[in-house]
């Protein structure tokens, strides 16, 4: 059985709003994930980004990013690329973010909820920079030893103001 590994951010708490900044609707910035109970035989990080709230495709994939070193704290702020060296090695796929992360863009001022999976794996994975979801979860496979989700909300031109909090 998976263990779990609690995933927080110092911009929004789990199944708060998300901050604008982190929107496609502004800054598009990936927020800062820290990472708490990592096994110490990890090897390498995954991150899936989800709206499931999207009315047409429910769990709708915004991102999907693998072979991150093993850290307590993502940094906000990753670059875009398929094969990215800087702030370190990683690698991200197609999703509604072509090889990069791509934040929250609900449609019609409406609410949606995101999902961000963290996935503890113990190899490296040897995956097209082409693939998407579905390919990154099959990769993995008997590979994910520690599991962790934290959830946000976002809606732009919120009534109090706006889309995510105002830090």
């Amino acid at each position: 059985m998976k263990q779990s590994i609690t995933v927080a951010s110092k911009s929004f708490t789990n199944g708060g709003w998300i901050p604008d900044r982190h929107s496609a609707y502004g800054e598009n910035i990936s927020p800062e994930l820290i990472l708490e109970g990592i096994d110490p035989s990890a090897v390498s990080i995954a991150i899936t980004l989800d709206d499931i709230d999207h009315p047409l495709f429910p769990g709708y994939n915004h991102w999907v990013a693998w072979n991150l070193p093993v850290l307590d704290v993502i940094p906000e702020g990753l670059p875009c690329g398929g094969v990215v060296e800087r702030p370190f090695h990683m690698e991200q796929g197609i999703a509604y973010g072509k090889h990069c992360y791509k934040g929250p863009k609900p449609p019609f001022n409406w609410c949606h909820e995101y999902r961000f999976t963290v996935y503890i794996l113990d190899v490296k994975l040897r995956i097209s920079p082409d693939s998407d979801k579905k390919a990154l979860l099959d990769t993995m496979e008997g590979h994910v030893i520690q599991t962790g989700v934290m959830t946000g909300r976002y809606q732009r031109k919120r009534k109090d103001g706006g889309g995510g909090n105002k830090k």
